[in-house]
């Protein structure tokens, strides 16, 4: 069966350990990674899923490999050099918007550039290309690999998807991310993010008074318009996500999404919880499951509302990467309300 690649750094996080485990562990270790994360639940769901990345030759990179083999993610196209692995700190529970600390500098991954992989090879056997707005936020040589691997994938007609993910924190290197991504999402086949990200990252209309509005229907009513002006900056572009994540001073939490695609949109039901295990990784939960639907060929209903259940099941999980099976998402989508 064809593959999905996912192309990105593979990182370590670091976060103070819950209180009760604190006195004998203050910290734990959780492998990371926006890419790595949207593999581990493909994986877990039955999609055949390999995994891009730069790793240097050490005994700790030979245990990674074990692991994301160990979850069913091939590792035939992950390269050795360089001399470390990034490396984020994040508090315990919170949003990676707010209290994180990046020391990815100088990392393997971050080294790369235009020439060093053969695309070729690593393409052979692929469908289905997923990166993400983290790997061009690195640096300009980082952000031109990007480029020719999606120029490669291009070429073979590869079905390309894009996270939006905007980390102010690592666009450090004198380019602004309307001067970068535009380039690259020129190459997309589904774009994934939000109303906020896109204005950000592609320089899409934002409403500044959409928080005073702030009801359902006016945000999804954004996201139409959001999506129609990518779609029309960007004719490649089939389908766009855009993602929902509301938190209040109480604890409580709203989730929904909604996927424009074949000129309707598609919205997820509403899904609320109290009190959040861990924010990381639920947007790459969300986007694998926009890719398992699709590889799949369910209908745009049945995609959104698995990655949006997928998504949402990720906040009660520890760690970054998703340990939900397939029976376990499709009961919280059956929760949804």
């Amino acid at each position: 069966m064809s593959k999905v690649l996912c192309f990105g750094e593979l990182l370590l996080r670091i976060s103070p350990a819950a209180n009760e485990e604190a006195e004998k562990h203050p910290f734990q270790l959780y492998m990371g990674g926006a890419e790595a994360n949207t593999a581990t639940a493909l994986a877990a769901w039955n999609i055949p899923v390999k995994y891009c990345t730069v790793l240097p030759d050490n005994f700790m990179s030979k245990y990674v490999i074990n692991y994301l083999e160990y979850k069913g993610i091939y590792t035939s196209s992950i390269m050795f050099g360089g001399n470390r692995v990034g490396v984020y700190y994040l508090d315990r529970g919170a949003d990676l918007k707010s209290s994180v600390v990046y020391d990815r500098d100088h990392s393997a991954f971050s080294e790369l550039k235009r020439g060093m992989i053969d695309w070729d090879k690593v393409l052979r056997d692929v469908s289905w290309f997923n990166f993400t707005a983290i790997s061009p936020a690195l640096n300009e040589t980082v952000a031109d690999v990007c480029l020719e691997a999606l120029e490669a994938a291009s070429s073979k007609n590869i079905t390309i998807s894009v996270d939006l993910n905007y980390r102010a924190r690592l666009w450090k290197y004198g380019k602004k991310p309307v001067e970068v991504m535009p380039a690259l999402v020129e190459h997309c086949d589904v774009v994934m993010g939000n109303i906020w990200s896109a204005n950000a990252l592609l320089g899409t209309s934002i409403d500044p008074d959409i928080h005073l509005k702030g009801t359902r229907e006016d945000y999804l009513d954004h996201a139409r318009a959001t999506s129609l002006e990518i779609m029309d900056r960007f004719p490649k572009c089939k389908s766009v996500a855009n993602t929902f994540r509301f938190d209040s001073d109480k604890n409580n939490l709203l989730y929904y999404t909604s996927v424009y695609t074949g000129g309707e949109q598609f919205n997820s039901d509403e899904f609320r919880t109290t009190g959040v295990v861990d924010r990381s990784g639920s947007g790459d939960c969300f986007m694998a499951g926009l890719i398992y639907g699709s590889y799949l060929k369910h209908s745009p209903q049945d995609t959104v509302d698995y990655a949006t259940a997928a998504a949402f099941g990720k906040l009660q999980e520890q760690g970054d990467a998703t340990g939900q099976d397939i029976l376990t998402v499709s009961k919280i989508q059956g929760n949804g309300k």
